[in-house]
């Protein structure tokens, strides 16, 4: 009688990977799978969202104690803190950008729906999520340019996923796009006062030691 293991489990869900792949290089055929997919708002965040949200907090956090851009990294407790709120913002954005999707469809001819919209809305970011790898190396931040790709995803997927005519897609996008980049604005607003704070602070230590 001999024993045996389990199968072991792959580390990363395969279905996340081609998804990932299927996005990023066959993005038309890609949203036309998604389209007829069933799915929900809570398996859209548990299996993809949260999963590829995370990769810039943790990057970054890694990248800022190990290769801070301005010599002196940020106390850990700071690090984790704005790792912390990046991460959860990055997931409410995604959230709120389906619910301007949703929300505006029926006013260029689509059709509402919350379950597609917020697939638009995850499905888009996946771009913007990946090149958070480059938080590793800080000095490479300029590579994050290359998440702009998202807005590609996203003018791809709207028509497809809402139902709207060809003809109402370029300024369904376009308003899309304003809201969401206001949110976002906010957003890292929020994030760069938190970070900002820590800074101070941890400058103002040495001063008040030395004093």
């Amino acid at each position: 009688m001999t024993d045996q293991s389990p199968p072991s489990q792959p580390a990363v869900d395969p279905a996340l990977i081609a998804r990932v792949k299927g996005i990023i290089l066959q993005p038309k055929l890609e949203w036309a799978r998604i389209d007829g997919e069933f799915a929900t708002t809570r398996s859209l965040f548990t299996r993809y969202a949260m999963i590829l949200a995370a990769i810039g907090p943790i990057c970054s956090l890694i990248g800022g104690q190990l290769l801070p851009v301005f010599g002196t990294p940020m106390s850990i407790v700071g690090a984790l803190l704005v790792a912390a709120v990046s991460y959860v913002l990055s997931l409410v954005a995604v959230y709120v950008l389906g619910l301007i999707i949703n929300a505006l469809a029926p006013n260029f001819g689509g059709t509402g729906n919350p379950v597609q919209a917020m697939k638009v809305a995850v499905y888009s970011y996946t771009a913007a999520w990946l090149v958070g790898v480059f938080g590793l190396i800080p000095m490479l931040g300029v590579l994050s340019i290359l998440g702009l790709y998202s807005f590609y995803l996203l003018y791809l997927g709207l028509p497809v996923l809402m139902k709207v005519p060809a003809e109402k897609a370029v300024g369904y996008f376009i308003v899309t796009v304003i809201l969401g980049l206001v949110m976002s604005f906010i957003i890292s607003a929020i994030v760069g006062t938190i970070a900002a704070s820590f800074v101070i602070a941890g400058a103002g230590m040495p001063a008040i030691a030395g004093g």
